[in-house]
């Protein structure tokens, strides 16, 4: 007897990328389910084409928000998607091959390619291997807001082939915009943890991270794309130790 399996994911003003996402989950799993975070826009218009079951919930942190979601779904077998990912033809394909037998394991992994505004990434943010299906007896979202991750007791995990094809940035615009608000959440993580900075930790990081995408992880082979990317990573970086050195510089004053 093959295993139910509900799709997770939570929503806000998503009305843009929706629709393929949910499409890619249709023959996959058996409920989608929807917490939304009071979108303005069509978003919940469209999913309701999809499915029934949508929760409208201010936003609690993506930890959480997701983890309601996952308390919400009628089945154990949970698959969890974010609004601008989709399954790719393999990894529906593996997906389908293993539901018949999917309880040998507590969670099964899988790899995300992005999208980045005009090609895919091969190198610098690929293979990107997440843990998205899951007993959600075994396992659950736990981790930082901007670091959440699914995180599996028993460590008893299986890889599936295929893609998650993650659809991020469509412009450069795009990724400005979100880079000054997760530094702003990084910022304040590093806060939380009482974290040590000194004056050079947002050069030191920066580079690093720079280092490892451009170089380690081969982002050089993206092109442009690639060096767009590490560059804006290290800016990331580098923008998110200096508000903690700024915010606690005026707490000091």
């Amino acid at each position: 007897m093959m295993s139910k399996i509900s799709a997770c994911i939570i929503s806000y003003n998503e009305e843009k990328k929706i629709a393929d996402c949910l499409e890619s989950l249709e023959g996959i799993v058996d409920e989608i389910v929807l917490v939304d975070s009071n979108s303005t826009d069509k978003t919940i218009e469209i999913a309701s084409s999809y499915t029934d079951k949508i929760y409208r919930q201010d936003f609690l942190g993506y930890v959480d928000q997701k983890n309601l979601a996952v308390e919400k779904a009628s089945h154990d077998w949970i698959l969890s998607l974010d609004c601008d990912e989709r399954l790719s033809s393999e990894l529906r394909q593996s997906i389908e091959g293993v539901k018949d037998r999917i309880d040998a394991y507590d969670a099964y992994t899988m790899n995300r390619k992005t999208y980045y505004v005009y090609r895919w990434l091969n190198h610098c943010w690929y293979p990107d291997r997440k843990v998205r299906l899951f007993n959600k007896r075994q396992a659950k979202w736990v981790g930082l807001n901007l670091h959440e991750k699914v995180g599996v007791g028993t460590g008893n995990t299986h890889w599936l082939a295929g893609d998650i094809l993650h659809y991020s940035f469509d412009t450069l615009s795009d990724h400005l915009q979100t880079l000054d608000r997760f530094t702003e959440i990084g910022a304040e993580e590093i806060l939380q943890r009482g974290e040590r900075v000194s004056i050079v930790s947002p050069l030191a990081h920066g580079a690093w991270t720079f280092f490892s995408l451009y170089f380690l992880r081969r982002g050089l082979l993206d092109g442009f794309a690639g060096l767009m990317v590490s560059v804006l990573s290290f800016t990331h970086v580098f923008v998110k130790y200096s508000k903690v050195i700024v915010r606690r510089r005026r707490h000091d004053n």
